[in-house]
């Protein structure tokens, strides 16, 4: 099992037909992920096409994740949270500043993300929005959106199948509010 330290991140390769299983150690952790084929990273995670045909904003077991050409990226075949969505963007720097109107430098998701794939030579207008694994967010009536604390429990996780070779990158999120005000590790493990 492989540790992703609190507000860090980590980018990995996984073959076709290898499984991802994501786990969230200690309950109440985001992790995001962006996912790009090797043979070419100018395909991506979308989140819009995964909405389009999965025809749902919650993304969970039976699902497909989709890229920007229209072909499955991965498939979810186990999910003990059942929470999970594309409704934000990965925490950026001026997340903090713009939302939580904080000056000073704090780490991001979208940081790690970029600083992760810069090995694949993938730049930071390339990343995606991320694919927010165990975040809550909620949505009223009038649309206005609010970030709840995760659901997941203690070795909560989501189990995928690369439908395609892949680049992968993972963070335990650094947002406060994503995570209930405080910052934990996210595990993954590679299975074949």
């Amino acid at each position: 099992m492989e540790v992703i330290k609190k507000q860090t991140g980590a980018a990995f390769s996984l073959k076709k037909g290898q499984k991802l299983r994501v786990v969230d150690p200690q309950g109440e952790q985001v992790s995001d992920m962006v996912l790009f084929n090797s043979e070419d990273t100018r395909e991506k995670i979308s989140s819009g096409k995964t909405l389009d045909f999965e025809e749902s904003i919650l993304i969970t077991k039976g699902d497909f994740l989709w890229s920007n050409r229209s072909r499955k990226m991965m498939e979810i075949l186990e999910d003990t949270n059942g929470r999970n969505d594309f409704l934000l963007a990965p925490c950026s720097p001026e997340t903090f500043q713009i939302m939580y109107k904080n000056p000073e430098y704090h780490p991001s998701c979208f940081e790690n993300l970029y600083t992760n794939l810069e090995k694949f030579d993938i730049q930071p207008d390339d990343v995606p929005t991320a694919f927010n694994i165990f975040m809550n967010v909620q949505f009223a009536a009038d649309g206005k959106l609010s970030v709840d604390p995760p659901l997941s429990k203690a070795g909560d996780y989501v189990l995928f199948q690369a439908q395609m070779d892949l680049i992968v990158a993972l963070t335990a999120c650094s947002a406060e509010d994503s995570n209930n005000g405080s910052f934990k590790p996210i595990h993954y493990e590679i299975l074949e």
